[in-house]
């Protein structure tokens, strides 16, 4: 192969691989990362602009506990993330500018249905008398 093609060829691939080296990675999923602590595994979530909200139960002290995780964590949002028993008036919440998730906040539930749900930037979710038992 003459040298011309060569360069041709190094400097095609060259541009090719600079293309593919800023072409943006679209954002993963939210996932939970044990922000409840040890014993809590995830039993029910739901998707919100922006991430995902994870509720979490302990079944060994019959807590439950809810998270909101970003799928692309940056610079500080309206979060919150919120949680009660469904026959009680009474929310726990933690609303405030986070960078990477809101939450936990917990209840003792064991038996009862729980409300939850979570916001970030103005989109919120929730889910009414879930997980009951």
């Amino acid at each position: 192969m003459p040298r011309t093609t060569l360069r041709r060829a190094a400097a095609v691939m060259g541009a090719t691989l600079a293309v593919a080296a800023t072409t943006p990675v679209p954002a993963s999923a939210a996932s939970y990362g044990g922000q409840c602590g040890n014993g809590y595994g995830v039993v029910n979530q739901a998707s919100i602009n922006g991430g995902t909200v994870f509720l979490a139960y302990n079944g060994s002290n019959g807590r439950n506990c809810v998270v909101v995780v970003r799928s692309d964590p940056g610079d500080a949002r309206n979060m919150d993330a919120a949680l009660k028993p469904s026959g009680s008036t009474s929310w726990q919440t933690d609303p405030g500018n986070w960078t990477e998730y809101a939450g936990p906040v917990y209840v003792e539930a064991a038996g009862e249905c729980v409300d939850w749900g979570g916001v970030i930037g103005d989109r919120w979710v929730l889910r009414n008398g879930t997980n009951c038992g």
